[in-house]
């Protein structure tokens, strides 16, 4: 058995749509499942879907014909949807929204469900104020209960300070799950993000490990993994030393790839890459590089030589 085959049996690896396709139509999109599937993926993580519109039995035929098993995003709240909202209506659409996604999530076959339940997405207008993060918290717990009922993990990703003021760190992400009553309210970190606003990758990861059930691994420059400021090799080590036994994500955004619209919005400029297999081929052997130089790892391949297959 290889290392590549180790580390894959091993490690829960899931790749974000984007990386192949703009969207979940089209021939694109089930050319990209095609793709993903060849190269041993068995998750796939799904843009932002509008439940009121998405055929949720043929995605899911399309899903498991490749033995692909989804991961939804909830994505930002908005105006008159927002569980911060000092407003109670709106906190109640914007719950109604999320219980919407976790029935899709759950209609779809999936068993998680990421993305920015807690409050708008995109460049802040100042400082969230404590009474806005206890709302949302309360709330998004309420809601991860209820995904729970479901067969639904609910996670929330942390982003950096231009995407939001209302979570940037992996401590304030504790205090918020602490905060939200829910058992089982789960912590996403992304490690673009943590780039930005964690002074400590390693720590910010061991902080968060007993509420840690998605950690994504994304480059400074958002292309491929084995190129830009992060060693992203060394954070996986890290993890697995650490005792992270979640999911982990590979994430990466190109503007050849994407759509316009979503582009702008994610402050998409450049094309850092153009083809999603070989940016998904390059991430795979970063996180194995990392995997086989970890405990974990080195034990594996040891009873590997001592008991081959």
């Amino acid at each position: 058995m290889t290392v590549d085959t180790q580390a894959r049996n091993t490690l829960d690896v899931a790749c974000h749509l984007n990386v192949f396709a703009a969207d979940a139509t089209g021939a694109a999109f089930t050319d990209a499942l095609d793709a993903m599937a060849a190269a041993g993926f068995t998750r796939v993580v799904l843009p932002p879907l509008d439940p009121a519109s998405i055929d949720a039995g043929r995605l899911r035929r399309h899903l498991e014909e490749r033995g692909l098993a989804p991961i939804t995003i909830a994505g930002g709240q908005s105006a008159g949807a927002d569980v911060s909202s000092a407003d109670a209506g709106e906190r109640a659409a914007g719950a109604a929204l999320l219980r919407s996604i976790v029935d899709l999530t759950a209609a779809l076959g999936g068993d998680q469900m990421n993305g920015v339940p807690y409050g708008p997405f995109g460049p802040p207008r100042g400082p969230t104020s404590r009474e806005a993060v206890d709302r949302s918290a309360r709330e998004v717990g309420a809601i991860a209960d209820y995904a729970h009922e479901h067969g639904v993990a609910m996670t929330f990703e942390v982003l950096n300070r231009y995407e939001t003021s209302l979570l940037n760190t992996a401590a304030q992400a504790m205090a918020f799950a602490m905060s939200s009553g829910s058992e089982h309210l789960r912590i996403h970190l992304d490690t673009f993000h943590m780039a930005i606003e964690e002074a400590d990758i390693d720590e910010a990861v061991r902080l968060a490990l007993p509420r840690l059930a998605y950690l994504e691994l994304g480059q400074s420059g958002r292309g491929m993994l084995s190129t830009g400021a992060l060693d992203i090799a060394g954070i996986v080590r890290a993890a697995l030393e650490s005792g992270y036994e979640g999911r982990w994500g590979i994430e990466a955004f190109s503007r050849s790839i994407l759509s316009e619209p979503a582009s702008d919005m994610l402050a998409i400029w450049r094309a850092p890459y153009d083809d999603g297999g070989e940016l998904a081929d390059d991430a795979m052997r970063v996180i194995q590089r990392g995997w086989s130089s970890s405990t974990i790892g080195r034990r594996a391949q040891r009873l590997s030589r001592n008991h081959p297959s």
